[in-house]
């Protein structure tokens, strides 16, 4: 067992333990927001599929309406509509004009258009006040080419995606299944919400934030409820867990008596790492339990977050395949001082604005037992071994990307 590793070390870990390929499954569109592609999605038509108009107009010859202006405007025999859906079935000849309205294919002969504010209509002709041009018209295949690729495997859907999926004609998509993701509490002291609170006792918080972050990460999360400080309870509930891709538990993974999830995947598992050299978190545990990996979290409310957010994230990214990164580092102004720890990376949390410049400051008191600074705050402030930072100091920022 590895101990007391950095940061990139027990990342490279983590990593490496997500193994093997996710099995995939085909959804409808409109089951598929928020899921991954399992394979690379070419486009089924052209689009648009030949040339149209951007604009609210009239189709003419260019060459008819290069002199048109306000004190000369031309004059042009309208002999057709073009609405969106119903194209004009004719050609556009010398001196003649089609009203075209957005989306509508340009008509044959037509390879100008001038917009309908530069016009006036007189019965079946019409006043041309500005010179017609082909700057309006989108030509065929302008945002979409039938055969080309324009969404890969592992992108994720999002709302724009879907739409594309969509227009490229594409009714239903292949992704890949949701990770199954068991969430399993520990400690004596752990009751579910709206039970009874003994002298001591504390609310099963640490569930429900992981539910929420392992959601917002693309797994399935699977709630296993609490277990005692008592190995023999560990090992039933491990033992009834079902089919997980990840077992997350908060709690248990420290250097004391009761601490029983370290102890008893010391003995019957297989732990990669105990210990990262950074603050909140620093008792994160990796292990394998047979064939299923096993990320032990602190049991603190900030530090189960936070470590959830830096590990467990890229782990569900990995095993997806995604193409965009678990999260992205920026700079930003300090406008409040952050103080850092004796050879630990430390992630404090901060509210990341733009207020000519982004800009962070404190959301106060960083204890890793203060949840509400994982509820108010948008960013973690990370700050080097050894380092603090000042007002107006420039400090790396990772957005939280389940706040923003």
């Amino acid at each position: 067992m590895r101990t007391n590793l950095s940061v990139e070390e027990a990342l490279e870990l983590v990593l490496a333990e997500a193994r093997g390929e996710l099995a995939t499954e085909e959804l409808p569109l409109a089951q598929a927001l928020g899921r991954v592609l399992a394979e690379d999605l070419p486009s089924l038509v052209d689009h648009p599929d030949q040339d149209d108009t951007a604009i609210d107009g009239y189709a003419c010859r260019q060459v008819d309406a290069l002199s048109a202006g306000p004190e000369s405007p031309v004059r042009l025999r309208v002999v057709g509509e073009s609405p969106a859906g119903r194209p004009f079935p004719g050609e556009v000849g010398p001196g003649e004009a089609v009203a075209v309205f957005t989306g509508a294919p340009i008509p044959r002969g037509a390879d100008a258009v001038v917009r309908v504010e530069d016009t006036r209509r007189e019965g079946e002709y019409v006043l041309l006040f500005a010179p017609a041009s082909p700057k309006d018209i989108r030509p065929k295949g302008d945002d979409l080419r039938r055969g080309e690729v324009y969404l890969r495997r592992g992108d994720l859907l999002t709302p724009g995606r879907l739409g594309l999926a969509a227009a490229m004609g594409h009714p239903r998509l292949r992704v890949f299944r949701r990770p199954r993701v068991g969430i399993l509490s520990t400690g004596d002291e752990v009751v579910e919400p709206g039970e009874p609170l003994p002298y001591g006792g504390v609310y099963n918080s640490n569930a429900y934030s992981l539910l929420g972050l392992v959601w917002e990460a693309g797994g399935e999360p699977v709630l296993l409820g609490k277990v005692p400080d008592r190995p023999e309870a560990l090992r039933e509930v491990l033992a009834q867990a079902g089919p997980l891709d990840l077992l997350l538990t908060s709690g248990g993974v420290s250097m004391g008596a009761y601490d029983v999830v370290r102890q008893v995947l010391e003995t019957e598992g297989q732990v990669v790492f105990w210990k990262v050299r950074q603050q909140p978190g620093g008792p994160l545990l990796m292990a394998r339990l047979g064939d299923l990996p096993v990320l032990g979290l602190p049991g603190n409310p900030v530090s189960s977050m936070v470590t959830f957010f830096l590990y467990g994230r890229p782990f569900l990214f990995r095993l997806l395949g995604r193409t965009d990164p678990p999260y992205r580092s920026l700079r930003a102004k300090a406008l409040t001082p952050f103080k850092g720890a004796r050879g630990k990376r430390v992630y404090r949390r901060g509210v990341l604005s733009f207020e000519g410049g982004l800009v962070v400051r404190s959301t106060g008191n960083q204890s890793s037992g203060v949840l509400r600074s994982m509820a108010f705050g948008n960013a973690l402030v990370v700050l080097p071994p050894d380092g603090d930072v000042g007002t107006e100091e420039e400090v790396e920022v990772i957005p939280l990307t389940f706040v923003l």
